[in-house]
């Protein structure tokens, strides 16, 4: 009997990235039902392959949850893991579901911390001790799980983080879609919050706009709503005074809203240059700067963990974190360069051939397949099939 599989998670319609990247993930595979996490006030109305809701913040429906999983007739279930996904200190209620599940469990990974507080090792600890194999989207992330937490290396494995099958297209044939012809466009995107520097972008940008007058720097995303719930919009209003003192009225737009994928496609490729400006050096994994490979755009980032290893190898410039001045300098000389950022974007999209949907649910499957067949898992974290396979570009593709 072919096997079936559970996801766990946040999902869409809900305005989460790991309930996007749920989405992706559970399509990819196939063959699934979604149990979603559901918080009280929520009015989401989902789609039919949810089958199941957990009360987040209830511990006892953590059980109750368990024992529906085990009875539905799934072989396994794969548990998207983020400290605060879930109810209780660190999210420990998920820790509920485990010790009653009774059917195997695969957890991925979507924060390995580098110094977690003793309740957060204990989460993890528990965690790994609970589930048949873990899933880490760097080698950053899964060297760190064996040094800091004793993770099993047999039990490891390595899955890029998957991104959708863009076209590579020239940046100035998409820039009408959005009114921006003639701009050289610089772009972030994700859910806006505090932690991911966009004040120093838009300090640098005082700097890069003498250098390049028509550069334009664009932040796409509605504000995460637990920032909303906490302060509403006080950390945007922050930056757009940023932007009034310094001037930049014109060479920084707010496109303050949540976008669909083929949206964002299409926001990536009219962009010039894709800039992850973080300050947490630990991060191991950032859905955006993988989408930004996708679209074949080069990267200006600081030398966070997971930026390290992906920019690796001539596919993004690198530069010192916290500092609006490295980052002017990194965006200038791209925006100048034509060539040089063609070079890179065809690079990063090379390299991304094997990170598309398709290749990650087929290594996620094999994985699930195994765990499910009660199968051995043998041998050092393995990296999923096709993630650094080399592929030709077309130079004629490549963009502006």
């Amino acid at each position: 009997m072919e096997p079936r599989f559970a996801f766990l998670s946040t999902y869409p319609p809900r305005r989460c990235g790991i309930a996007t990247f749920t989405r992706d993930l559970a399509g990819s595979v196939g063959n699934r039902e979604i149990v979603a996490i559901h918080w009280p006030g929520d009015r989401i109305l989902y789609p039919l392959e949810v089958t199941g809701l957990l009360q987040g913040d209830n511990r006892a429906d953590y059980s109750r949850a368990a024992d529906q999983v085990s009875a539905s007739g799934v072989s396994v279930v794969s548990i998207q893991h983020e400290y605060g996904l879930f109810g209780g200190r660190d999210g420990d209620f998920i820790l509920d579901f485990l010790d009653r599940i009774r059917v195997p469990a695969v957890a991925t990974l979507h924060t390995v911390l580098r110094q977690p507080s003793a309740s957060q090792r204990h989460v993890m600890t528990r965690l790994l001790e609970r589930t048949a194999a873990a899933v880490v989207m760097s080698q950053a992330a899964a060297r760190l799980l064996r040094r800091e937490y004793g993770a099993d290396s047999s039990r490891t494995r390595v899955i890029p983080h998957g991104v959708p099958n863009l076209p590579l297209v020239d940046s100035d044939l998409r820039k009408p879609d959005f009114g921006l012809e003639g701009r050289s466009v610089i772009l972030s995107f994700g859910l806006l919050g505090p932690g991911k520097g966009y004040e120093h972008v838009i300090e640098a940008m005082s700097r890069v706009r003498r250098e390049r007058p028509d550069a334009l720097y664009v932040v796409l995303g509605a504000t995460h709503p637990n920032l909303i719930r906490s302060e509403g919009e006080a950390y945007r209003d922050r930056l757009r005074k940023a932007v009034n003192d310094l001037g930049l009225r014109g060479h920084v737009l707010f496109v303050d809203r949540f976008v669909g994928q083929e949206e964002l496609g299409r926001w990536l490729q009219a962009a010039d240059v894709f800039v992850t400006p973080y300050p947490n050096l630990d991060q191991i994994v950032s859905g955006t700067l993988s989408y930004a490979l996708a679209a074949g755009r080069p990267v200006v980032s600081t030398p966070f963990a997971y930026a390290s290893e992906v920019l690796s190898g001539g596919r993004g410039v690198i530069v010192e974190p916290n500092s609006p001045e490295a980052l002017a300098d990194g965006l200038s000389s791209l925006l100048g360069d034509r060539a040089r950022r063609g070079k890179i974007g065809r690079a990063a999209y090379a390299f991304s051939r094997g990170r598309i949907w398709p290749e990650v649910g087929a290594a996620y499957r094999a994985l699930l397949t195994q765990v499910a067949a009660g199968a051995q898992l043998a041998g050092n974290s393995q990296v999923a099939r096709g993630a650094e396979i080399s592929y030709e570009v077309p130079a004629l593709v490549a963009h502006g």
